[in-house]
Order: C-alpha cells, then sequence, then structure tokens
C-alpha cells in the first residue's frame, strides 16, 4: 500500500467520500455525515488529507486531520480533528486504518498539534475499536458536530507526552 497526500477534493477521494456517506447512511439510517467541509481545511500545514492506494492504483483508504482549536463546537486549543477515516470493504482487514491512522498522528504531531480528536458514533464498533486499541479514551466532554446527539462518541489521544 502506498499513502499520498491529496486534495479532499481529488477524484479519488470523492469517489471514496461518497462510498463513506453511503455507508453512514445505511448504518444511521440518515443522509450520512453532514459536518461541513471544505478542502481548504486540509492545506498544510493546517491539515492534512491522504489517500492510500493498492498495487493496482486503485484507491482503497482514506482520512485527514484539520486544525481545530478552541470554540463553540467544544474543540480545545491545540486540537487536530480526524475526519473521512474509511477503508473500502474489500480492503478491511490488513492494517490500512492503523497505518493511515499513524501517518495522520505524526502530521498532526510535526505541525505542532498536541492533541488528535475524533467523533465516530455507536453504529461503528470497528471504528471504536481500531481507536481503543491506538491509545484513544472517550472524552468526558462531547466536541464537533454530532456532539449533541445520544449515539455520538467523541475520543481523543494525546500527541505529546505531559
Amino acid at each position: 500500500m502506498l499513502i499520498h497526500s491529496r486534495p479532499f477534493d481529488h477524484p479519488d477521494a470523492v469517489k471514496l467520500n461518497d462510498q463513506v456517506q453511503l455507508e453512514y447512511a445505511e448504518r444511521y439510517g440518515d443522509e450520512g455525515d453532514v459536518t461541513p467541509l471544505d478542502p481548504s481545511m486540509f492545506v498544510p500545514p493546517h491539515g492534512l488529507y491522504l489517500l492510500a492506494y493498492d498495487e493496482q492504483d486503485r484507491p482503497v483508504a482514506t482520512g485527514g486531520w484539520r486544525t481545530q482549536n478552541h470554540n463553540a463546537d467544544g474543540y480545545e486549543d491545540g486540537d487536530a480533528e480526524i475526519k473521512r477515516m474509511f477503508v473500502i470493504p474489500e480492503g478491511r482487514g490488513r492494517g490500512l486504518a492503523r497505518r493511515m491512522l499513524a501517518a495522520l498522528e505524526e502530521d498532526a504531531r510535526a505541525a505542532g498539534r498536541t492533541r488528535m480528536v475524533l467523533e465516530t458514533g455507536d453504529q461503528q464498533p470497528e471504528a471504536v475499536a481500531l481507536y481503543t486499541s491506538c491509545g484513544y479514551t472517550v472524552c468526558d466532554v462531547k466536541f464537533g458536530h454530532y456532539r449533541t446527539y445520544d449515539s455520538s462518541i467523541c475520543m481523543a489521544k494525546p500527541l505529546r507526552q505531559p
């Protein structure tokens, strides 16, 4: 697997985003994740968007991070928020999400971010298991677009040792 930085609006990113939105809609019975996102949010050094490609140069995984600081949505100064982590169904179980997550954490740390945060949901047990196994813990105070939803699970991991 090769991981490349790509714009959030790159055709391969759009293709995988459409796939993950369908999966969210199926799992939650709604229109998918409506969190407002813009390609400019993922431009270094304030964010990064990655695509992973298989040996046939097909996009198989995606993920990004964007800068967040203290605001009304509950974020803290120094936060890097993970968005659109996704592995296509036929690519799952091979460690792609773990590799993507590690690359995002490394980049956010290098950009001076101090905490990686994410929102997931109770209909994504695989995501919760992945993040937990990678050192993320559930936050006492929720943040983000879905912070008022009972199904929302907010998790965080320090990027710097105290």
